[in-house]
């Protein structure tokens, strides 16, 4: 009998456009810990070691600080979302 595996949505942010997408939609939502968990999926989809590298942030402290429930500081977020070539855009 197959097994059904539990959906993890960092195995399908797989592009750019894709990933834009996925924040755009959690922006909209304006639910900051739906935010800091949607950065974690993107960090892991690309690889927490080779974002750990280029930010200079200790591999574990980035899985804690984009767990359930943290509040990372902004330039944190920031650092992270620039490794990820991801640009936040503020639109009126």
């Amino acid at each position: 009998m197959n097994e059904l595996r539990d959906f993890d949505i960092a195995n399908y942010l797989d592009n750019k456009e894709i990933i834009a997408e996925y924040l755009t939609q959690i922006l909209e939502d304006g639910d900051v810990d739906e935010f800091i968990g949607a950065i974690n999926d993107i960090a892991r989809a690309k690889g927490i070691g080779s974002i750990a590298k280029e930010t200079n942030l200790n591999r574990e402290s980035l899985y804690k600080t984009f767990k359930k429930g943290s509040k990372p500081r902004f330039d944190t977020v920031l650092k992270v979302l620039n490794a990820l070539d991801v640009k936040l855009v503020a639109v009126a």
